[in-house]
């Protein structure tokens, strides 16, 4: 013989011979919050129920958006080169030609170089 007990948004199955199994219930709307690639679920979307009993945690520190504040580094030479930082912390060595005008930017780290003209 089962009993059912319903309390808010918890349903207790409770059998003589199982263990009491307990189901989260997604009663509530919740609206998804958007990472960075724009995913965003509708909220009666199966894969929100995981962030039920907490809220979706999603950083809002962009990638993209940092190195945008990083000023362009003004340089002389023709072409330069980017390792993203020293040792572990970097990326392999690549070098950029900067001859044409604008920006020029690091298709690992998107760090942006630009050639200073001298007149």
């Amino acid at each position: 013989m089962y009993s059912v007990s319903r309390t808010s948004q918890v349903i207790k199955c409770i059998s003589p011979t199982i263990r009491p199994l307990v189901i989260r219930c997604i009663t509530n709307k919740i609206e998804d919050v958007g990472t960075h690639t724009g995913q965003k679920w509708d909220s009666d979307d199966y894969r929100l129920a995981r962030f039920a009993l907490a809220p979706k945690q999603v950083n809002q520190n962009w990638a993209i958006n940092l190195i945008a504040e990083v000023p362009p580094k003004e340089v002389t030479e023709r072409v330069v080169w980017c390792d993203g930082g020293s040792g572990p912390e970097g990326h392999p060595r690549v070098y950029i030609n900067v001859d044409k005008p604008g920006d020029h930017s690091c298709g690992y780290c998107g760090l942006r170089f630009v050639k200073k003209d001298h007149h």
